[in-house]
């Protein structure tokens, strides 16, 4: 299992993101609790990010939204960094 590290970029966000999706509210916290567990499973379309956002990975949470995050391996943590629509977490 993986530990969930919220930064406060992401409660400011995932509040943000709530209030104005509340529909995805079970999906987030669903994507929540597969990351805890594994990651790397295939149908979050875990991804690398290049640019200015290299070191960065990402998670779907639907077509259009998605979840900004950084494994750190070593102590098994994932430090949640934003979720949004494409447009606003690939800035």
């Amino acid at each position: 299992m993986y530990t969930l590290v919220w930064s406060a970029g992401f409660t400011r966000s995932a509040e943000k993101f709530i209030k104005r999706h509340p529909e995805l509210r079970e999906k987030l916290a669903t994507i929540l609790r597969e990351l805890e567990n594994d990651p790397f499973q295939p149908h979050l379309k875990y991804h690398q990010l290049g640019g200015n956002l290299k070191g960065v990975q990402a998670v779907s949470i639907t077509y259009s939204y998605r979840i900004t995050l950084t494994i750190v391996v070593f102590d098994r943590e994932i430090i949640l960094l934003d979720v949004g629509s494409h447009d606003e977490v690939y800035r």
